[in-house]
């Protein structure tokens, strides 16, 4: 995908009301530079800050981030750690910003998996946050796409066992009132970069129609302006969510 200027973005095209982000690459990055994979996380930090205020500057209302996978807890433990570390040290660096910059933060997945300091962060930030509206931004920690769908059918279940809801009555939009993101709309649009051409478990349910952006930029190099080529050809393609 070509990379525009950032004052070639169509005036006035189809602006994506939520965008998700596959950041993958980091791992990658380091190597090719023959650093430690861990450098290649903390570089991936400042990507995410791009991402963020690219979003808010560009009108985006939503922006959803694939943090940490429900798979990579199977990574090696230093790695887990150092990026736990990387969590903390962003967190608290941050949350200043996010508050005066208008971005509401949220944060989606198992989070009773993580350490209790950073649970307590969690919390605070959200909280913090929470009147913000500029942009939400939502967190995926500990996340798997098919574990989400997973809760939603246990706690369906538990309704119809308390004889809340007929068996019969469940649909699509039940379905998606019991997912983590029930009170956001689904992503237009998912940025993968890296340029490994699938969705890792991320967002199945919502991703149904969303339009997918696959970037050969390693996360960590990812600016303003890949956001912005994305969104332009986003704007040029014709969404028909299976009509004619």
């Amino acid at each position: 995908m070509e990379v525009l200027p950032s004052h070639s973005l169509t005036k006035g095209g189809a602006l994506p009301e939520h965008i998700a982000i596959i950041m993958d690459g980091n791992g990658r990055w380091a190597e090719k530079r023959a650093l430690q994979r861990l450098r290649g996380h903390e570089q991936g930090a400042e990507a995410v800050r791009e991402a963020v205020k690219g979003c808010a500057e560009l009108g985006v209302r939503y922006l959803t981030l694939f943090a940490f996978s429900s798979e990579n807890w199977s990574r090696p433990i230093e790695e887990i750690n150092h990026l736990m570390g990387l969590f903390r040290f962003f967190f608290k660096k941050e949350i200043k910003s996010l508050l005066e910059n208008g971005v509401q933060v949220r944060f989606i997945g198992h989070i009773n998996r993580l350490p209790e300091d950073i649970q307590d962060l969690i919390k605070e930030i959200c909280e913090i946050t929470r009147d913000n509206s500029k942009l939400i931004l939502t967190i995926a920690l500990s996340y798997g796409g098919q574990a989400e769908i997973v809760d939603a059918m246990k706690a369906l279940g538990r309704k119809i066992q308390a004889g809340e809801i007929d068996p019969e009555a469940i649909d699509e939009a039940m379905i998606a009132c019991n997912l983590e993101t029930a009170d956001i709309p689904d992503p237009d649009m998912l940025i993968r970069t890296s340029g490994e051409k699938r969705i890792s478990n991320f967002l199945l349910w919502q991703c149904a129609y969303t339009e997918f952006f696959f970037l050969d930029v390693l996360w960590p190099d990812f600016r303003k302006p890949h956001l912005e080529a994305a969104i332009e050809e986003f704007s040029r393609r014709h969404r028909r969510y299976g009509a004619l």
